[in-house]
């Protein structure tokens, strides 16, 4: 990377346009390749500027790769915007393998451990925790019965900014004649997040209740997919058993979900309790049933302790959402050079969101181990893209106007930067969704860019730790596996430091390498593990979980 004073930064050589590193003004002399030239515009901090004419129809590159077309004539030192560019992406073939890689030096990290829990088919999970699941959305509400019965009971509810003691401060305004403006004008206290009290299973760390709106009403296709996913997250390493609520006449049947359970884990031994309301009959029946099971199941849950296991046993999740300009060039190759360190190591890395790998598949499917793997990716991308075309959308489709607003114009820029979080190792697995990713080395696994579908796909593809990178915010958490934020610069570090738990905005400051911060992420990354430290999401129970319909989602 190419930087001058921290004001721009040229990604790749042969990129055409540099990214600002600050708000530059129209006027400002920019000096590169011995000439200089001013900005015809203002150009806000990670967004794009030219360095030469551009003619209509034009390519502009970033990241040594095609992301646009210019719609018209561009003069040297204009502001790049939707305006003047369009998506435009290479094509991909069959080409040759390239699995030369850089290993990076792990002898920091090559003897570490982290204190997991062992499961009997070898892997490891970086929490204990019970599931409670409806199969069919019919069964939502006896599963929320439950957490209400169960959570607070056991210490485990989570009293995260509830907010009612703001509530009850504004009632006793009303009652005392305060009108609207007044309300409106009040400074209310924030009481913040508490637990409910001491556990009473000190090895288990929650009880878990999932709601989705699947199993029944729409295609064989989604609720079978739904079942892989819901066998998913019971066989993952997490989780230590699980209690099934099923209605019985629905499409997801039980016997799906054990077979489902089966091809994950042929020797699958955790305890798991299935029942089906129209066989039990009345609702007490049901529930009594489920409390006693699922109590008598924590207790077995409690008996599995923490215990040293090496770095290999990870299986990270690579997440990103509410992405901005800076995304590409400080916490996503932060995470690619945790990822290659990982890798190294014997350990696992999921890179998911297909619709944000758009432009870069000639680079993944090259690095693809075999031509068999290499045309698998290459197939899921064709047929998902053209699906999302079939139905009116497609990838270019995929930039929010979030990302937009903050610089990223087309979908091949934010694919670019959003493909670094997999490092540069040899790809080792390519999955569809909902199947298991955790084979070691880089796995590519089929998901929308849907931040909590993507993230739910990753756990129950077998990730114990989900990394996810944000430079606008977001609160995305997971029920079973910790998600730990960093955000890609400081201002929106230091502004939502309640839902963010690292900052990578050191690298655009100049403060710290991207080497440097992966060493410093993946020391976070042992102690979440180990059950040390708890990301923010983990603290304010930000369990967030929505299976994918395999209709268009980007």
């Amino acid at each position: 990377m190419n930087t001058e004073k921290h004001m721009f930064l040229q990604i790749h050589p042969s990129d055409n346009v540099l990214v600002a590193l600050q708000d530059l003004g129209k006027g400002t002399l920019i000096q590169w390749d011995g000439e200089e030239f001013e900005l015809l515009q203002d150009v806000a901090a990670k967004h794009k500027f030219t360095i030469q004419d551009l003619q209509q129809d034009a390519d502009v590159h970033m990241y040594g790769v095609l992301v646009g077309k210019v719609n018209f004539d561009l003069k040297q030192g204009e502001l790049i915007s939707t305006a003047n560019l369009r998506h435009a992406a290479d094509d991909f073939k069959m080409g040759k393998r390239k699995l030369d890689w850089h290993r990076p030096d792990i002898s920091t990290f090559k003897d570490r451990t982290f204190n997991g829990f062992h499961r009997s088919n070898g892997t490891v999970g970086t929490a204990n925790y019970w599931l409670v699941i409806p199969l069919v959305f019919c069964e939502n509400r006896n599963v929320l019965t439950l957490k209400t019965a169960f959570e607070e009971k056991l210490g485990y509810k989570i009293k995260a900014n509830d907010y009612t003691t703001e509530v009850e401060s504004l009632i006793e305004l009303y009652r005392s004649g305060v009108d609207v403006d007044g309300i409106i004008a009040q400074d209310l206290a924030t009481s913040g997040a508490t637990s409910a009290g001491d556990r009473l299973f000190k090895n288990v760390d929650g009880i878990k209740f999932l709601n989705h709106d699947m199993g029944c009403g729409g295609t064989r296709l989604d609720s079978d997919a739904l079942c892989g996913l819901l066998a998913g997250y019971i066989s993952h390493p997490n989780v230590a058993g699980a209690t099934v609520l099923s209605l019985g006449c629905q499409h997801a049947q039980a016997s799906i979900l054990r077979s489902e359970i089966e091809k994950r884990d042929s020797q699958f031994d955790k305890p798991l309790y299935i029942f089906e309301q129209q066989k039990e009959g009345t609702e007490k029946e049901l529930m009594h049933k489920a409390i006693k099971a699922t109590f008598a199941g924590m207790m077995q849950a409690d008996r599995n302790e923490r215990r040293p296991a090496p770095l290999n046993k990870l299986c990270i999740g690579l997440e990103c959402g509410g992405s901005d300009g800076f995304s590409g060039i400080s916490a996503n190759p932060a995470l690619g050079f945790l990822s290659d360190m990982l890798v190294s190591m014997g350990g696992s890395v999921i890179l998911a969101e297909f619709p944000e790998l758009c432009g870069v598949e000639q680079e993944l499917s090259d690095r693809c181990v075999n031509e068999e793997i290499a045309s698998e990716f290459m197939h899921l991308m064709r047929t998902y893209n053209a699906k999302a075309e079939a139905d009116g959308s497609g990838f270019y489709m995929n930039p929010s106007p979030g990302n937009i607003r903050d610089g990223l114009i087309t979908d091949a820029i934010k694919s670019a930067g959003a493909a670094k979080k997999g490092g540069t190792s040899p790809v080792t697995a390519v999955v569809d969704y909902p199947g298991v990713a955790n084979k070691p080395g880089l796995n590519l696994l089929c998901t929308p860019g849907n931040d909590v579908e993507s993230t739910t796909a990753e756990v129950a593809a077998g990730a114990n730790i989900v990394l996810f990178t944000t430079g606008l915010g977001t609160p995305t958490g997971n029920p079973i596996t910790p998600v730990v934020k960093l955000s890609t610069n400081t201002k929106t570090y230091e502004k939502m430091s309640d839902i963010i738990d690292l900052n990578c905005g050191t690298i655009i400051e100049g403060e710290e390498t991207i080497e440097q911060a992966a060493h410093r992420i993946l020391e976070y990354v042992i102690q979440v593990a180990s059950g040390q430290m708890q990301p923010k999401a983990v603290l304010l129970g930000q369990d967030d979980f929505i299976p994918w319909r395999r209709g268009v989602s980007l």
